[in-house]
């Protein structure tokens, strides 16, 4: 190879300091004052809560569902074997996952055109709407096979309807929130998440400590449904006073995501262009929700139909530990904004692959104490996904496709992982008679988990890829453009 003369040699630094100076700059041209976003803390607050309290919505109406799993699975399937039932119910749970790629197909470019806002309201009206239908569902003994029928269409509803949401409400927070502080921001996300899922188990816990078993079978299962849509109208109402993120608008104003221009890119070039990061989404999310679920959904039905303890002794013991995770949750987020979100995953990844099978040891020895020590080690090992997940996913991606990418691969991993993980794991006990099968499928999901944090870049305190800088206040803005000058 011949040898680079002097003319194409690269200037070094050192000895051309002002030419090399000006070529940086004309490569990353500084900031000016009118491209940072400042967004006040009260605007944020408002997003973060009209966000959240859809998460809520979202993880109540798939809480009461996995709470009420065998009263749901004696009420609209044939009776005569017990196990049958509870696998039918939870194969009807696992529906709603399966069309959540369909929902994020659609609502994640659509929210990519027309706006965060427009699609997380109706998200929210859909959302809503089905988990009311099902509290209005006739059983199987009053309409026979139209009864399972019915309840898996409303399911189906309700999975493609937070197909859109997750992806939606955590780009939504992400974009409204200062690079600075997206770790504490986001993890009100899942904050929301963990309020859904208490509502979900106190509201259950009381149904079946007051109401005899008649009655929960024939009428008192509806009232968490029937619940839901006092929560989505609050949810709506808090959505549509909001306007539309920053970043989005940001767009919108340069020209860069017009609608024409928008409607043009074709769909798969979002895979194209994205497949690398949407790969890594799907791992995190993966690892995340396969431990999520096992905890939260799957918990009550393995403690109560496998190890046959008291349902009601185990839903309190998992509430106690969804409100020590809701303690913590937003200390960790914070410090994720410190330390970084690398680190703080890879400590969930190690905890869940070390301590899970010592977990499900102490839960099967039995005894108030063994079981809540076992389950508060396994949601301290869940603690730092909660916290940092909402905002680790949407800095994964560019802003003119982050709510389609993030709501694509999201929810295809949570179809394939997430959802399937309490109808997988009892297949799994059924199949071998080894009720250890819940830990050896957690580690599994640590190994994945560990993986991608590992090669996962660092997004802490960064701006979002395709975004301007987002600041607090003027005062951090000015501070932002004349450190360049430095």
């Amino acid at each position: 190879m011949p040898a680079r003369t002097d003319e194409e040699a690269p200037v070094p630094a050192s000895r051309h300091r002002l030419l090399w100076r000006a070529v940086q700059r004309r490569k990353n041209p500084p900031l000016r004052r009118s491209d940072i976003t400042v967004t006040e803390e009260k605007t944020v607050r408002k997003a973060v809560k009209a966000a959240a309290l859809g998460n809520a919505m979202e993880w109540y109406d798939f809480g009461i569902y996995s709470y009420l799993a065998v009263t749901i699975g004696k009420v609209f399937f044939p009776s005569g074997n017990d196990t049958a039932q509870v696998l039918s119910s939870l194969a009807t749970f696992a529906v709603a996952f399966l069309v959540r790629p369909l929902g994020g197909m659609f609502f994640g470019p659509l929210g990519d055109r027309i706006g965060r806002k427009k699609v997380l309201s109706f998200t929210m009206i859909m959302m809503a709407s089905s988990t009311l239908a099902i509290g209005l569902i006739p059983g199987y003994t009053a309409i026979g096979f139209w009864s399972p029928a019915l309840l898996i269409l409303f399911r189906m509803l309700q999975g493609f309807s937070t197909g859109g949401e997750y992806g939606g409400a955590s780009t939504f927070i992400a974009e409204y929130a200062p690079d600075k502080r997206r770790g504490y921001y986001g993890s009100f996300l899942e904050f929301g998440t963990l309020i859904g899922y208490t509502s979900a188990a106190g509201l259950v816990t009381i149904l079946t400590v007051t109401l005899a078993d008649s009655s929960m079978s024939s009428w008192g299962w509806r009232i968490p449904f029937l619940a839901a849509a006092p929560i989505g109208l609050v949810g709506l109402y808090l959505r549509l006073k909001l306007d539309d993120t920053p970043a989005f608008q940001k767009l919108e104003e340069e020209g860069a995501s017009s609608a024409a221009e928008r409607e043009s890119l074709p769909f798969w070039q979002v895979f194209r262009t994205q497949w690398r990061a949407m790969a890594l989404c799907m791992a995190l999310v993966a690892a995340y929700n396969i431990t999520d679920y096992m905890l939260l959904s799957y918990m009550p039905t393995y403690l109560s139909d496998t190890l046959h303890y008291s349902g009601t002794s185990a839903l309190v013991s998992i509430i106690i530990v969804m409100l020590v995770l809701m303690a913590a949750i937003t200390f960790v987020g914070r410090f994720s904004d410190r330390v970084g979100r690398k680190p703080v995953l890879m400590a969930g990844s190690v905890g869940f692959l070390v301590l899970a099978v010592p977990c499900f040891l102490l839960i099967k020895r039995g005894g108030v104490v063994p079981v809540f020590a076992g389950l508060l080690l396994l949601g301290l090992c869940l603690l730092p996904y909660v916290s940092v997940m909402s905002a680790s996913l949407p800095a994964l991606f560019p802003t003119n496709v982050r709510y389609g990418s993030l709501s694509i691969a999201f929810n295809i991993s949570v179809s394939l992982f997430g959802g399937t993980t309490p109808l997988v794991t009892e297949g799994l006990i059924s199949s071998t008679g080894n009720d250890l099968m819940p830990a050896y499928y957690t580690m599994l999901a640590a190994v994945v988990g560990i993986i991608a944090a590992a090669v996962m870049k660092e997004t802490a305190r960064k701006p979002l890829e395709g975004s301007p800088p987002a600041v607090a206040t003027k005062e951090e803005a000015i501070e932002l453009v004349e450190s360049q000058r430095s």
